[in-house]
């Protein structure tokens, strides 16, 4: 019987159930990393440490480049790094990382932060089996003076996202869920709790922070909900059927695993 569930396993699960089979049943080994990956890790630890003003403007370059170093030692040994998109990916966090403060308090003002990296663990209350929950962190959480909470999820991307990646339910229910479930563990009423993704654009000419508000009402949240639950029962029936308008660009697509 499965205890818990992220976000990210119910991602997969709704993309293609037999994928999700082969990764977080079978534990095969696909998709490990990449010059993105180690990026995004070491932007995220950088806009951490930002937002709890824990480090000077003076230091983020070094911090960067030292989180990213570390995340580069931890790739697959056979994976062949590209050094002149890892040297370009130096450049980008320089331009990038000192937006990240100001846009905070242009979006938040005067606000503390509340967390950061927030671990959720939450039963899922409202569900036939018992004993499942719901696992998750939140990047960052900041409260502001008229008593909002905001919870806000980074995301590091290219130049930006089209409107059809700004509105993809697949996409928002992170949000949802995690708005849910950040309400439930500290008994907060929905209505003071805002959601967001803050873009952390590498290519874009400008303005390479961009935080906008994704909302996160009461019908979303019943469909977030319904979602978690469909995939919940399936999984632990055991109904991995592969979804083969998923097939493009799966690691596992014409392999043995999955021919």
């Amino acid at each position: 019987m499965k205890q818990h569930i992220s976000y990210s396993e119910l991602k997969i699960w709704a993309e293609c159930p037999r994928k999700h089979k082969l990764v977080y049943i079978d534990k095969e080994k696909g998709f490990t990393g990449n010059e993105f990956t180690a990026f995004g890790s070491s932007i995220h630890s950088l806009c951490e440490n930002i937002a709890q003003e824990t480090i000077d403007e003076s230091e983020y370059d070094d911090f960067f480049d030292e989180c990213f170093d570390r995340e580069l030692e931890q790739l697959d040994s056979n994976y062949e790094k590209r050094g002149e998109l890892i040297e370009q990916m130096r450049g980008q966090a320089k331009t990038l990382s000192p937006q990240i403060a100001p846009s905070l308090n242009k979006m938040f003002p005067e606000f503390e932060v509340f967390s950061v990296e927030e671990k959720l663990f939450e039963k899922i209350n409202d569900f036939s089996l018992d004993n499942l929950s719901f696992k998750g962190y939140i990047d960052l959480v900041v409260k502001t003076p008229d008593g909002k909470y905001h919870v806000i999820d980074w995301k590091t991307c290219s130049w930006g996202w089209d409107r059809d990646k700004r509105n993809s339910k697949l996409i928002t229910y992170q949000l949802t869920l995690y708005k849910k479930f950040f309400c439930q563990k500290h008994n907060i009423d929905p209505k003071d709790v805002e959601t967001y993704f803050a873009l952390l654009k590498r290519t874009a000419k400008k303005d390479n922070v961009e935080i906008f508000r994704v909302t996160s009402g009461p019908r979303k949240t019943s469909n977030a909900t319904e979602l978690l639950h469909k995939a919940l029962i399936n999984i632990n029936r055991k109904m991995f059927i592969k979804n083969r308008l998923s097939c493009k660009g799966c690691e596992f697509r014409k392999t043995k695993l999955c021919p």
